[in-house]
């Protein structure tokens, strides 16, 4: 058990426990990689609030590890929230664990049909992080996409408004 002073060295930062405050936790420059091996990828998908697309989920990450290592498979995991849970993972170490795997990733694809608070941060950090990011929205869905994604495409910020089908020349295209 760590002793109430400990003071925990993170790759971004120190994070002294006892009084709960953070120095210098994200730093603002970072290396990326150009992607001349297979990338890394981090799948992101609306965990808490609602599983209405875990087998839509399912079968992304699967396209998506033909294309490299997918860090976040358990994004598509139907009962990943309650395995978290019976696991006894905290608040705090899901996000270190997740900013630790943006942070080795070279793309994120997030489907962000379903609106999710952490899915739209994610994609925020990633783009701090200068990753390349891929929004898939789906076109035959009721929901409307924020207008905070679906207005930042740039050079290294893509939307698309996809049908399943499209998936393979959506990757094919950014992750060859």
């Amino acid at each position: 058990m760590r002793s109430l002073y400990y003071i925990e060295k993170k790759r971004y930062g120190v994070v002294h426990t006892a009084t709960n405050k953070t120095i210098n936790r994200f730093p603002r420059t970072l290396t990326v990689n150009t992607m001349t091996e297979k990338p890394t990828i981090y799948f992101a998908g609306r965990i808490t609030g609602g599983r209405k697309y875990a087998d839509l989920y399912q079968r992304i990450v699967e396209q998506l590890k033909t294309y490299g290592k997918v860090l976040t498979e358990h994004v598509a995991n139907p009962t990943v929230e309650a395995d978290e849970d019976n696991a006894g993972l905290t608040d705090v170490f899901i996000h270190d664990r997740d900013m630790d795997w943006l942070y080795d990733c070279d793309v994120i694809v997030a489907e962000v049909t379903q609106k999710s608070l952490g899915v739209g941060y994610e994609i925020g950090r990633a783009v701090a992080l200068n990753r390349l990011v891929i929004c898939l929205f789906r076109s035959d869905s009721e929901e409307r996409l924020s207008p905070m994604v679906a207005g930042a495409v740039g050079e290294k910020f893509f939307v698309y408004n996809y049908k399943e089908d499209q998936l393979p020349e959506i990757f094919a295209k950014h992750l060859k």
